[in-house]
């Protein structure tokens, strides 16, 4: 049998594991995804095992930090993995939910409800436990997903599905593709007669092939350059906690902060202090020339440092006129992922949180917090940048369509 043909078959019978989870109630459900847990737990150590294969081809292959750190599975991740599963039980279930209902004046009864979409593609690159966050909240979602990871972590992926493949579990449920080869990929992004939807997950490029490719939906999870602005009335110690959470905290994920924004009016006080503090952390500056004024050590920022996503302990810092000045950046630069102000102005806030077009706006707080677990939606599918039909963080609503079910006692069309 042929790539092609290999592909073909995944997605049909992915299609018939669909049509056995719609039919689950929660309890089953629950009981299985507490199972697939239990899975994970229960084999941490061959998890661990096939994750430190895929480092170690990784640092044969020159993997950056930064992409060795989101390939990496310590004990304490896969635990949260765990806890994400049974996190995603413990949530309502959407499946079924009435969204609205109402009675037409013929007496016909109209109900919208949610549905299960299908059958999902997840496309993503490096980070294993994105494997049990998407299989986990697919399955919860009455969904069956494809999931096709990156070749640096192929042997995790492959042995965390395999931990949650529990009895009772409807066969080809969650299918982790089993080559690295890219044209398995080319061959399943034109089976939509099969997959319902794809959601890629990755750097641009990968995304933007996807997207072109693709004959099936795509909803786009594109580079997150995420911004911070430090207002003339921040808090500063405030603000100095806020940039290197935003920074330091996780460097390698798409909601770290990429750009700093600094309100000409105290540039001459925060930038030696948040300089030094970022300098002390290992994180390379690039500044434009007012910045490097204050910040004696940040190299030159080029046009094409503002539309960067690092992933990495680097940082561009500008210094703007105010609020009016930073959101016309953030709107030229920006990749409509996470932005955040820090100010002890509720009218300057509102204005930034008003006037921001991206998928979560922060306002004294953290970019990192841009997560469906923070946001109590359980683990998260990702973060969209789309509009079309999810935007930000993904959790289990946005991994439903709805139909209408239509009441009657013999309505006819006149």
């Amino acid at each position: 049998m042929d790539l092609k043909q290999q592909m073909r078959l995944l997605a049909e019978r992915s299609r018939e594991a669909a049509r056995a989870l719609a039919k689950l109630d929660a309890g089953a459900k629950n009981a299985l995804l507490r199972a697939m847990a239990d899975g994970i737990e229960s084999n941490a150590e061959g998890i661990k095992s096939a994750n430190a294969k895929d480092l170690a081809a990784g640092r044969d292959a020159k993997l950056s930090p930064a992409m060795l750190d989101r390939l990496t599975l310590t004990e304490k991740r896969i635990a949260e993995m765990a806890r994400g599963v049974r996190a995603v039980a413990e949530l309502a279930d959407p499946v079924g939910k009435t969204i609205s209902e109402w009675t037409q004046p013929n007496g016909m009864r109209i109900q919208k409800v949610r549905v299960p979409l299908g059958v999902i593609l997840i496309i993503y690159e490096s980070r294993p436990n994105v494997t049990a966050d998407a299989a986990c909240l697919c399955f919860k979602a009455g969904n069956a997903v494809i999931l096709r990871g990156g070749s640096e972590a192929i042997r995790s992926n492959l042995a965390i599905a395999e931990a949650m493949s529990v009895t009772g579990l409807p066969p080809q449920s969650m299918t982790v593709v089993p080559t690295s080869d890219r044209a398995a990929v080319d061959e399943l992004l034109k089976l939509d007669d099969s997959i319902n939807l794809c959601i890629p997950r990755g750097g641009e490029s990968l995304i933007r092939a996807v997207a072109e490719k693709s004959r099936i939906p795509v909803i786009k999870h594109y580079k997150g350059v995420c911004h911070v602005y430090v207002d003339r009335e921040a808090d500063l110690d405030m603000a100095e906690k806020i940039v290197i959470n935003a920074k330091c905290q996780r460097p390698g994920v798409c909601n770290a902060v990429e750009t700093l924004l600094v309100d000409e009016k105290i540039a001459d006080k925060f930038l030696p202090r948040i300089g030094q503090a970022l300098t002390d952390r290992k994180v390379e500056l690039r500044g434009d020339d007012t910045t490097r004024r204050f910040v004696g050590q940040a190299k030159p920022a080029s046009e094409d440092d503002w539309y960067a996503e690092y992933l990495d302990l680097i940082l561009a810092v500008r210094v703007v006129t105010g609020v009016g000045e930073a959101i016309d950046h953030i709107t030229k630069y920006g990749s409509a992922h996470s932005d955040a102000i820090v100010t002890r102005n509720r009218a300057t806030a509102e204005r930034f949180l008003r006037e921001v077009d991206s998928s979560s706006v922060f306002w004294n707080a953290s970019t990192r917090l841009a997560d469906g677990g923070q946001y109590g939606f359980g683990a998260e599918i990702g973060i969209s940048t789309d509009k079309f039909h999810a935007r930000g963080p993904m959790g289990l609503e946005e991994l439903t369509s709805y139909k209408f079910v239509v009441i009657g006692d013999g309505q006819l069309r006149e």
